[in-house]
């Protein structure tokens, strides 16, 4: 007999505005998150491990100048794109991650790299590049990553003098060309994905571009184990999206594992306590995503919405953009 198996994708959570989303620019965005959830499914009904279905999903996001993973990174200071990524499987909780990396066009396939093919869990900067090299990956130029609109965002936040714990954190009394163009200029950008497989493995992959306008080598939660992403077969997978400061200080992901763990609270409990709770008290915002052992699945935010979709256990299809929906 079968085993279930389940996937569900995030595409960033936190301010979205209905206001300013254009029927094309949804269109746009609700056939990527179908795309990569799509990507990742299909891997699951090829009897293939969760972890591939994982980075397959997030793949298609990297790839997509609509969030800020892989192609969309927003900018940093000095006008680069400094990536972080990392994955984790729940079998055996192996783990792989990279951060600050800049000439990589996929960078949750070289987190799946430093896990497989390296003794080590984290890798940073060039030093995860010149491994990625020894590997066989391409270099790819800046250029490739450069977008408009995250140009137009960097200048905003230079114009102000800020420092971005989201995307871009505009003058809420002002209209500025990209809070017009984009309803989502608000969000915190990061992609993810949590799989459950049909031999009982669950694993888990997040991928970011970090903050606008970030300084000095800054990196967030996407690539840590344990604050935005943790997988562990026989309980929960979790790839978080939000302030990436609060994130870690809370270690949101191995939070929701261990409340499970512990307390054998059901995957919605353990998410909502943490994502309404202490982390909102702390001035948390965001969201994450979750797998059970059983393939339940769960989406929680305390924002006005996140860029999700799943494939549940009866191969059941939903996209969604707002918290509402």
């Amino acid at each position: 007999m079968s085993k279930p198996f389940s996937i569900a994708i995030h595409g960033g959570a936190g301010t979205i505005l209905r206001e300013q989303m254009s029927e094309q620019l949804k269109t746009e965005i609700l056939t990527a998150l179908e795309l990569s959830v799509r990507a990742g499914y299909q891997v699951l009904q090829a009897d293939g491990d969760a972890l591939d279905a994982v980075v397959a999903a997030v793949k298609v996001m990297e790839d997509c100048p609509h969030f800020n993973a892989g192609k969309g990174s927003v900018l940093t200071h000095d006008e680069f794109v400094e990536m972080d990524a990392s994955v984790m499987h729940g079998r055996e909780m192996d783990a792989g991650a990279v951060a600050g990396v800049r000439h990589i066009q996929n960078p949750i396939e070289l987190a799946r790299d430093v896990m497989r093919c390296s003794d080590h869990v984290l890798m940073i900067g060039e030093g995860a590049e010149r491994f990625a090299f020894e590997q066989g990956y391409a270099y790819t130029e800046q250029d490739y990553f450069f977008t408009e609109r995250r140009y137009d965002q960097l200048q905003s936040m230079k114009e102000k003098g800020l420092f971005a714990l989201s995307e871009a954190k505009y003058d809420s009394n002002e209209k500025h060309d990209s809070e017009a163009k984009y309803p989502d200029d608000k969000k915190y950008g990061t992609v993810g994905a949590v799989a459950l497989d049909s031999h009982g493995n669950l694993a888990a992959a997040t991928s970011t571009g970090g903050v606008t306008n970030k300084k000095y080598g800054r990196v967030g939660d996407s690539p840590i184990i344990g604050a935005g992403t943790i997988a562990e077969n026989g309980n929960v997978a979790v790839s978080t999206t939000g302030m990436g400061e609060y994130f870690m200080r809370k270690m949101v992901a191995g939070d929701v594992a261990a409340r499970m763990r512990y307390l054998k609270e059901d995957v919605h409990t353990a998410c909502e306590t943490i994502i309404q709770g202490e982390l909102k008290e702390m001035g948390g915002e965001g969201g994450l995503i979750a797998v059970d052992t059983h393939g339940e699945l769960h989406f929680a935010m305390n924002s006005s919405g996140m860029y999700r979709a799943s494939i549940d256990v009866e191969g059941k299809l939903d996209v969604k953009i707002y918290a509402d929906e």
